[in-house]
C-alpha cells in the first residue's frame, strides 16, 4: 500500500457547526452580527478538522469564535441522526478531496 493510500484510510469527515462574528471584508449581510456555518471537514481526528476550519474561515476573512463538533458519519448515525442524501454527498465530497465544505451559511441578526 502507497503512503497516499495510508493517509486517506485515516481521514475521517467530521460535521462542525463555527460561530463566526464581525470583521471587515467578511461579505456577510448588511446589519448581520455574526453568522453559524454548517462545515464538514476532512481530518485524522476531530481536533485536526477544527484547526483546518478555523484556519480556511481565517483565510477567507471570517472571524471564528466558537467550534461545536457533531462528530463522524457513524457517529451520527449511532446518535441516531437522519442524514440526507445531499448531506452524505457533501461528506463524501470533503474526504474525496480533502478539503472544508462550508454546507450552510446563517447570518445572526439582532432582535429590535
Amino acid at each position: 500500500m502507497t503512503k497516499s493510500a495510508t493517509t486517506e484510510s485515516r481521514q475521517k469527515v467530521y460535521t462542525l457547526l463555527v460561530e463566526v462574528g464581525r470583521k471587515s471584508g467578511d461579505g456577510l449581510p448588511k446589519g448581520a452580527t455574526g453568522a453559524a456555518l454548517m462545515c464538514y471537514a476532512s481530518g485524522v481526528d476531530e481536533a485536526e478538522a477544527v484547526r483546518e476550519t478555523v484556519a480556511i474561515l481565517k483565510q477567507a476573512d471570517l472571524a471564528p469564535l466558537d467550534v461545536s463538533g457533531y462528530g463522524t458519519l457513524d457517529e451520527r448515525l449511532a446518535e441516531g441522526h437522519d442524514i440526507a442524501d445531499d448531506e452524505r454527498a457533501l461528506m463524501d465530497r470533503a474526504l474525496a478531496e480533502n478539503s472544508v465544505i462550508v454546507a450552510q451559511l446563517t447570518p445572526f441578526f439582532e432582535d429590535k
